[in-house]
């Protein structure tokens, strides 16, 4: 956690520096004007911390008023930062060019006022946009066939939840909401892949019993996701089952003689000495199960190997990036970014976009998600 905080604001400071820089050159004012920004951009960068310490405090109303301001600016920070990269990108690609042929423009944008103002403009736009898509939360539809269903389930319905986040900037309305779609689709099984929270349980009052009324004949199961580290894991926990979830926390059981269902802590969790640690693959043993065996792991990282005990995965934290073009980074630590991935002859691994957000309640081409994942007989003689 230090070192991913350390990592974190350096990036972050580094943006609120390089956008300054930027302003500056825009509109040419000097070193007094950078000196009376400065503390403005201190307070905003340290916006993450100071939320923390609010919620920390019991401060309610105050943490909920600095999370708003601080993570609408750090979108509107990152909009902005990557606009001016692509910008500085096409006018280095112009000078180079000129150089390679002795002519042409350089730069071929020339930046100032107007530049400026109109990348502010088109940042808030996103933004904008950004906050709405955010708010549209689709149901997504995936098919897995299988021979391993009983004779008398032709088909069996998981709705998965993942990476919802509530807290300070998701609250009661769009529990509720989540909590309709998830019932109108009349799931048999319903599953949350981590990150159900993402603050101090004392701060979620009513939204337990909001996920508490949603049932499914084969139960509700869940797994931890580093946030329920970072909020205390213990009330995360508390919060998980009072929403009617059971916790499986490195142990397998068998439901309704129908599917077999494997659930693993993050390792943030292990890492911070919060559970012991046991692998996918001591859980399965090394027969392979009669039953359909489900995977639910918070983060997209398949056991090594084909694992043909495991008929599906399902995980979530990558958000697909959230924020375009933030996945391609994404993508390096996550190859498995989101969507469906084959894993062998018969394996499937389904990653979740989630529905919630980390930092800015905005999303950019990449729209959160109810995954409901039809899982069906597959038809006598059928090679696929």
């Amino acid at each position: 956690m230090p070192l991913f905080l350390l990592v974190f604001f350096l990036i972050y400071g580094s943006a609120h520096l390089y956008a300054l820089a930027k302003v500056r050159t825009a509109f040419g004012f000097g070193w007094k004007g950078s000196v009376a920004v400065i503390p403005v951009l201190g307070v905003l960068c340290a916006g993450p911390v100071l939320v923390h310490v609010l919620g920390t405090h019991e401060m309610g109303l105050a943490a909920r008023v600095a999370s708003w301001t601080g993570y609408t600016w750090m979108g509107l920070l990152f909009f902005f930062t990557w606009l001016n990269l692509a910008m500085d990108a096409v006018n280095l690609g112009a000078k180079l060019l000129t150089s390679a042929v002795g002519r042409g423009p350089d730069p071929l944008i020339r930046y100032g006022k107007v530049a400026c103002l109109a990348l502010v403009g088109l940042s808030v736009g996103l933004c904008a946009y950004a906050t709405i898509e955010a708010s549209r939360v689709r149901v997504e539809h995936v098919r897995i066939l299988t021979g391993k269903l009983p004779a008398s389930v032709s088909r069996l319905r998981i709705a998965q939840i993942s990476d919802v986040h509530l807290g300070l900037m998701v609250r009661r309305r769009q529990a509720i909401a989540i909590a309709d779609l998830v019932r109108s689709v009349q799931p048999d099984l319903v599953v949350s892949t981590g990150d159900l929270v993402d603050a101090r349980p004392n701060h979620l009052d009513g939204l337990a019993e909001i996920f508490r009324q949603i049932s499914a004949p084969l139960g509700k199961f869940a797994v931890t996701g580093n946030h329920e580290a970072y909020a205390g894991i213990d009330r995360s926990l508390d919060f998980t089952r009072r929403a009617g979830f059971r916790l499986l926390r490195g142990e397998a059981v068998v439901v309704g003689d129908v599917l077999r269902i494997v659930g693993v802590d993050d390792p943030t969790v292990e890492a911070m000495r919060l559970a012991p640690s046991r692998s996918e693959k001591e859980i399965l043993g090394a027969s392979i199960s009669p039953h359909f065996t489900l995977l639910l792991k918070h983060r997209p990282v398949p056991p090594s190997g084909v694992v043909p005990q495991i008929d599906l995965q399902l995980s979530g934290h990558t958000h697909r990036g959230q924020l375009f073009p933030f996945r391609f980074l994404v993508r390096l630590a996550y190859p498995f970014l989101a969507g469906l991935y084959p894993r062998g002859a018969d394996g499937t691994l389904y990653v979740s976009r989630g529905i919630g957000t980390w930092g800015p309640r905005m999303r950019f081409l990449s729209p959160p998600e109810i995954t409901v994942l039809d899982v069906e007989r597959r038809p006598t003689g059928s090679a696929t």
